[in-house]
């Protein structure tokens, strides 16, 4: 038997549309499971995460959803519990950041910014992991940071939130380990996406980023499939409440 093998279950991934989100879809896909992929612009049809899943020879379902709106997270969490298959493996990836100085960080930036990327994953956890507990079974993995680490500059909400997101996963694990369930998150390093082309952009920031990192490089989307499969795995059924970072070797320096 293969403990990867991921055949027969049904993953949900938020944030799926593009960089670190439609990495691991493919990638689970890859390993056996169907999709259901969530983003608040995700295209019905035709996206190119429902085709790299497809290529894969797994079912793809899309669903629009806006994580900033608590009534659009309890919607779709409701739709998850209606339907006849039960959510296996749940990755809470959707994210979203605000840079600005502490003292021009705006309450609105600051309630958006924890709204997406800590009070929607908990909510989600919280409706599907119930499930999971009475089946007895399930994976819950977060996205987190390496600003669940530390503590950044300029994104002083992000910096919470992701911290959040650490204490969340041990708390859920705490909670959920006995009943079958393993809560994980992994911590992506400097990774080359959306959210972190404003640092690229600043020859000096990107400079800096690159010589801490001992592999020298910013990290891809890819970098984070191997784990994510992992975690979503039987190969994974005695990791609870971990935060793995990959990141290229950064904690380490």
């Amino acid at each position: 038997m293969n403990p990867f093998d991921l055949s027969g279950r049904l993953a949900v991934v938020t944030g799926c549309r593009r960089g670190i989100g439609l990495a691991m879809a493919e990638a689970l896909a890859a390993a056996g499971a169907d999709v259901i992929g969530v983003s608040a612009e995700l295209e019905e049809e035709g996206s190119e995460v429902a085709r790299r899943v497809a290529a894969q020879g797994r079912t793809f379902v899309a669903y629009r959803a806006d994580l900033s709106d608590r009534a659009a997270v309890r919607a779709l969490a409701g739709w998850l519990g209606q339907r006849d298959r039960p959510v296996d493996i749940l990755v809470n990836n959707a994210g979203t950041i605000r840079r600005a100085p502490a003292v021009e960080h705006t309450d609105t930036d600051w309630e958006h910014v924890l709204e997406v990327d800590l009070t929607a994953p908990f909510v989600l956890s919280r409706e599907i992991g119930r499930d999971m507990v009475r089946r007895g079974t399930g994976k819950i993995i977060f996205t987190a940071s390496m600003l669940s680490f530390q503590g950044g500059v300029t994104v002083p909400g992000y910096a919470a939130a992701k911290s959040g997101i650490a204490g969340l996963t041990r708390a859920l694990a705490n909670e959920w380990a006995p009943h079958g369930v393993n809560v994980n998150a992994i911590a992506p390093g400097y990774i080359g996406t959306d959210n972190t082309r404003a640092l690229r952009d600043q020859p000096d920031r990107n400079r800096a980023i690159l010589e801490r990192i001992p592999a020298g490089r910013w990290g891809s989307p890819e970098d984070l499939a191997g784990v994510t499969v992992f975690l979503a795995s039987d190969a994974a059924a005695y990791v609870h409440g971990a935060v793995i970072p990959v990141d290229g070797g950064w904690l380490a320096r």
